[in-house]
């Protein structure tokens, strides 16, 4: 399997010890990593079919730093390459050979919390998780939750613009965040958006977050936090197949419900999850839902009743609520493992993300049953139901000869069904390097000319996470190709030092 990137600059390759020095002078003690072995902590991100050592690590402790290091690779021409926790499932933190890797683990402090105005300060290495358990001694959580919560950073949720289980009702990262810090590529700190639910201006926070970090580095984050409600019931329905499953979700949103969330697993995932975490599915089903309902407790109960009477109207032959907030829990726990589930039943898999009219899931997974079939490749399907969202998991052994790429042909085969259907090429992992060379099949050329645009008006000369996003066709006419080494896609690799 092959992908295109930017040639490595030569003529920065062989200025590396003097740009290891220079940044050594910016993050002095051990903010700087250069060895080999300890640059391979950084090779990849959660999409761990392509690898690439970078040129050299930074990581700064404060605002002044990011700044000073930003300012000397703007000046240098040096491309620079943003990390946060590197859970990305797209590509989106994979280094470059002739780059510079920014960690921003360092900034992982809770810096405010106003209860009153119902927002926290925070740093961008704090995990999604991390703010949920600052502020829960006071009856607080913030919404936005992906599976990966305990090891997502806010940073690179802002980049992504993450959702999660609860996105349907309380929206993306984009419907929770308030404002940024953000530092720019020569050097300019700069504040988006505020404290405010609706500041003036344009909006140019909504152009940062999900910006997959192209226009800046992000080093501060304002986030909404709510008032955890009173109740809160998950409802567990088993169903014979997807469609009914399919047909179910769209009856309740046409009733005019909307769910705090709505999850929905087939049968490879349901057992595997079962089989994982112990949560109590049922093995004799098709499709499972998992449907939860919060606020005042009249109306969970009235809501429950009225979700499992379309449940069983669609063919649910198991209905059941929870009891008791540790059951809630459990039912949630075995969809928040699904991913390192059906990592015990396959060698390696390959995480997809688009988003589909939900009129069209029932077609579409059959029609994903149907590709993987022609692919020789199963799937465990796993994904927010209520707005859509997908996740199909492409089971594959990466030691085989040719799965990989038969692997990620399926992916391309399922994202361009996405958007066959009415639907986009991804609903929260972002482009990354994973969908770039699709953006065509959404965007026209024109699309594609005016949005770099904007992105030229934050980095005029494109140093910031390079090579990611748009088509190659759009960004350089050298590229370098990249080769399977050990079943493992890498980029042309970084002399040895």
């Amino acid at each position: 399997m092959t992908i295109q990137m930017p040639a490595p600059d030569q003529t920065v390759l062989a200025r590396r010890s003097e740009i290891v020095a220079a940044l050594a002078r910016i993050v002095p003690g051990e903010g700087v990593v250069s060895d080999e072995p300890s640059l391979r902590a950084f090779e990849s991100d959660g999409l761990t079919a392509y690898a690439q050592l970078p040129m050299v690590a930074v990581l700064p402790e404060t605002v002044s730093q990011v700044a000073a290091i930003l300012r000397y690779c703007s000046d240098n021409g040096i491309k620079v390459v943003p990390r946060g926790s590197g859970t990305s499932l797209s590509g989106g933190a994979l280094p470059l050979a002739d780059g510079v890797l920014l960690g921003m683990g360092r900034f992982n402090k809770v810096l405010r919390i106003d209860y009153a105005d119902r927002i926290a300060v925070v740093q961008p290495g704090v995990t999604n998780l991390a703010i949920t358990r600052a502020v829960e001694g006071e009856g607080f959580y913030y919404a936005p939750d992906p599976s990966s919560q305990i090891a997502c950073s806010i940073g690179g949720n802002v980049a992504e613009n993450a959702g999660g289980v609860h996105c349907l009702k309380y929206g993306l990262t984009t419907n929770n965040v308030l404002g940024v810090e953000l530092v720019l590529i020569d050097g300019t700190v700069l504040r988006l958006g505020g404290e405010a639910l609706e500041p003036a201006g344009l909006d140019l926070l909504g152009v940062v977050v999900g910006s997959e970090g192209l226009l800046g580095v992000v080093t501060e984050v304002t986030v909404r936090i709510l008032s955890k409600p009173a109740t809160a019931r998950a409802l567990l329905m088993g169903f014979p197949d997807a469609k009914s499953a399919g047909n179910a979700v769209a009856a309740v949103i046409g009733a005019g419900i909307v769910p705090a969330g709505m999850e929905m697993m087939d049968r490879p995932a349901i057992h595997a999850a079962e089989a994982f975490v112990h949560a109590g599915y049922p093995l004799d089903v098709g499709a499972l839902l998992i449907v939860e309902v919060d606020g005042p407790e009249a109306e969970c109960d009235h809501l429950a009743e009225v979700i499992g009477a379309i449940g069983r109207e669609n063919g649910a032959g198991l209905v059941r609520a929870s009891t008791s907030e540790a059951e809630r829990m459990a039912f949630w726990a075995g969809r928040k493992a699904a991913f390192p589930a059906v990592g015990r039943i396959s060698p390696d898999y390959y995480c997809m993300d688009g988003t589909i009219p939900r009129r069209q899931l029932a077609h579409v997974l059959a029609r994903i049953e149907q590709l993987g079939d022609e692919c020789g490749l199963k799937v465990a399907n796993v994904f927010h139901a209520g707005d859509g969202n997908l996740h199909p998991l492409i089971l594959y052994d990466r030691d085989k000869p040719g799965e990989l790429d038969a692997a990620e042909e399926f992916g391309n085969a399922i994202l361009r069904l996405c958007v066959e259907v009415g639907g986009v090429l991804t609903g929260e992992h972002g482009v990354g390097i994973e969908k770039r060379d699709l953006m065509g099949e959404m965007f026209t050329e024109t699309d594609l000319e005016q949005q770099q645009r904007v992105g030229r008006a934050f980095d005029p000369q494109a140093l910031l996470n390079p090579g990611k996003v748009f088509p190659m066709l759009h960004r350089c006419a050298e590229m370098g190709r990249v080769h399977v080494h050990n079943g493992q896609t890498r980029f042309p690799e970084l002399p040895r030092f």
